[in-house]
């Protein structure tokens, strides 16, 4: 008994295995998409004449509405700015050079390092200098014991009035010549004439300095100054005080408005262009020396403007125009109408005439109307 029941469980488990073969599962998954691809196109029937019976009973316009994007048109002021480029400098910088002849013989700073206004920068050598002094010290010293004593004497009419004179014009020259060297020793200390940064040294220790040859930079990035210069033509836009916005390409986000501090008094013969300067506060060090600047000079206002993007306007034979939703039997029609076009600044256009408050016009799908489309509102 129990052997039959156990050859009934093996043929069973044969059974399922061969039902469950690849060949199996392939033909049912065939049959599944079959009944999914005919459940589809029944689904679309339906639909269809769904739609078909509407119709027939009235319930749907079967009118085609081109969809659209509108706005009422609204009186705003418009600004139109005019560009210049320019360049960024700054307000306080110095070439660094010797004011005497002589070896380096010590270079007391770094390129990059911070110095303040009287820090010592480099030093030359100065042992001829030093030197003399101490022979003129020497000499002066002996002068003055020699003039006190002529001066005494010529006080008790005792001597000449030559050898007093002879002794205080010898001590006299020996002051002069030794202030002097104390003044040639100080110009071989050089120091900082300004608060700012080491920016290059152009020398090392032990090289030859001289005057005019430039040792090395400091710049001061706390104020900079932008230098544009501006075609003659919009001369009479700008004046010292007016606002203007400041931007950097480098700073794609950046701008300021800030005012005019300088006008050029002079236009420049070779490109016709006159010197416009603008000064900046730069407490983070952000803005660079000889970086690139535009300026946007407001050369035009006016209030209650009727503005649009610049985009929408079109051109044909007769002239500029635009579309505008207009209402006429309880649907919306494109309706072509010509305008004035002004002024455009960043891709808006002020419109002269042509339009008016309320103008309902057509923002987007302007492209796909024609004059007397329906429309179909989906703002």
């Amino acid at each position: 008994m129990k052997m039959k029941l156990f050859l009934s469980i093996i043929l069973a488990a044969l059974l399922i295995t061969a039902c469950n073969t690849p060949e199996s599962v392939e033909k049912l998954e065939t049959e599944l998409e079959e009944k999914r691809r005919s459940l589809k196109e029944t689904e679309v029937a339906i639909k269809e004449l769904e739609k078909q019976i509407d119709v027939l009973k009235g319930d749907v316009d079967d009118r085609y509405f081109e969809p659209v994007v509108t706005s009422n048109l609204q009186s705003r002021m418009f600004r139109h700015f005019f560009e210049a480029s320019g360049a960024v400098e700054p307000v306080r910088e110095a070439f660094i050079s010797p004011e005497i002849n002589g070896q380096i013989a010590h270079i007391a700073v770094r390129e990059g390092d911070k110095v303040n206004k009287g820090q010592l920068l480099a030093k030359i050598n100065t042992e001829v200098t030093d030197r003399t002094i101490k022979e003129l010290e020497t000499s002066l010293s002996l002068a003055t014991d020699v003039f006190e004593r002529q001066k005494r004497l010529w006080e008790q009419s005792i001597g000449s009035e030559i050898q007093f004179l002879e002794a205080r014009n010898n001590k006299e020259n020996l002051e002069n010549r030794l202030a002097t060297m104390q003044a040639q020793l100080n110009m071989a200390i050089i120091t900082s004439p300004i608060d700012g940064h080491i920016e290059k040294i152009s020398q090392k220790q032990g090289e030859m300095a001289a005057p005019g040859m430039v040792l090395m930079h400091i710049i001061d990035l706390t104020e900079m100054l932008i230098k544009a210069d501006v075609s003659e033509r919009f001369m009479p836009d700008i004046r010292e005080g007016d606002e203007v916005v400041l931007r950097f390409p480098s700073f794609p986000g950046f701008s300021k408005t800030t005012t005019v501090k300088r006008i050029g008094n002079v236009v420049n013969p070779n490109n016709r262009t006159f010197e416009v300067e603008l000064r900046l506060q730069n407490p983070d060090n952000k803005l660079k020396p000889n970086m690139v600047a535009v300026i946007d000079v407001n050369d035009y206002s006016a209030d209650n403007s009727l503005v649009v993007p610049s985009k929408i306007i079109k051109e044909d034979l007769k002239g500029k125009y635009l579309y505008i939703a207009v209402k006429q039997n309880n649907d919306l029609f494109a309706h072509k109408r010509y305008v004035v076009a002004g002024r455009t600044y960043l891709g808006e256009t002020r419109i002269e005439s042509g339009l008016e408050v309320n103008d309902q016009i057509i923002l987007e799908g302007f492209n796909r109307v024609n004059d007397g489309s329906l429309l179909r509102i989906t703002n």
